[in-house]
């Protein structure tokens, strides 16, 4: 008698709603991060559609979606590729301000919410390169 196969787990990024969840979510963070003129100046692109695709791209991956932010740019390395910007603890909670809004205007569940507000915090702590003036 065979073996049942064994359901694979959905990912993260398929439990969550997978890519019209990412593009929403970080839509949303450019929308707020466009009205605010202390955190816009870190994005030297006029238009922020690009740092946007990026970012999407970035966070499908890290949630289990498809890899194409690595076919295409590389290794994350998330330090390294913002290490040309001064980022302060106060430009951390301006980031995390945006994205926190970002988040409650998706319909996760408890769990899948405090992951990924968990992770974002975590993240946006490792970016502090600098101190406030």
């Amino acid at each position: 008698m065979s073996q049942p196969a064994a359901q694979e787990q959905p990912t993260y990024y398929e439990r969550v709603g997978g890519h019209e969840t990412f593009v929403k979510l970080v839509h949303e963070f450019y929308r707020g991060v466009a009205r605010d003129e202390a955190l816009r100046e870190m994005y030297p692109e006029e238009d922020l559609g690009p740092a946007e695709d990026r970012l999407r791209l970035f966070l499908e991956q890290y949630w289990g979606g498809p890899k194409t932010y690595s076919e295409t740019r590389g290794h994350p390395r998330l330090r390294m590729r913002h290490a040309p910007y001064r980022v302060t603890p106060t430009q951390r909670d301006r980031w995390l301000t945006h994205m926190n809004a970002a988040i409650d205007t998706l319909d996760l569940d408890a769990m899948d919410e405090a992951m990924m507000r968990d992770y974002m915090t975590r993240a946006a702590h490792f970016m502090i390169n600098a101190e406030d003036d």
